[in-house]
């Protein structure tokens, strides 16, 4: 999806005009690239964070000549997606939860099984 058709979206869910749904996006992407050159964490619950991590200098390779080029400490932008978001993309399908064993094994023991209780 492009920035552009993200703005779109936002238009029609929210009965914008496209042009003022551009630039909510257009000031949401401004503000979160402003506070990562400031050093500050962007977290938006659910969604996931925005930070802005330091890469060391280095020494690098030109791929072309094979040549050693200092490659200089640069910082870059950093997304980690939220409990919420990896969720919604990948519900728990099939997998168990450490819950959904916990529960399991007390049905077990509630329904006598042999191995529930047994030493171990």
């Amino acid at each position: 999806m492009t920035k552009a058709e993200l703005a779109e979206r936002v238009a029609d869910k929210v009965h914008l005009a496209k042009r003022q749904a551009e630039t909510i996006v257009g000031i949401l992407v401004t503000c979160i690239t402003e506070a990562l050159r400031e050093g500050d964490k962007v977290e938006l619950r659910g969604f996931g964070s925005f930070r802005a991590r330091s890469r060391n200098a280095r020494q690098g390779r030109n791929p072309r000549t094979g040549d050693a080029v200092q490659v200089p400490s640069k910082k870059v932008p950093v997304f980690k997606a939220g409990k919420e978001l990896r969720e919604r993309v990948e519900p728990l399908k099939g997998r168990q939860t450490r819950s959904d064993t916990r529960r399991a094994g007390q049905a077990a023991r509630q329904a006598g099984s042999s191995r529930a209780g047994a030493p171990l």
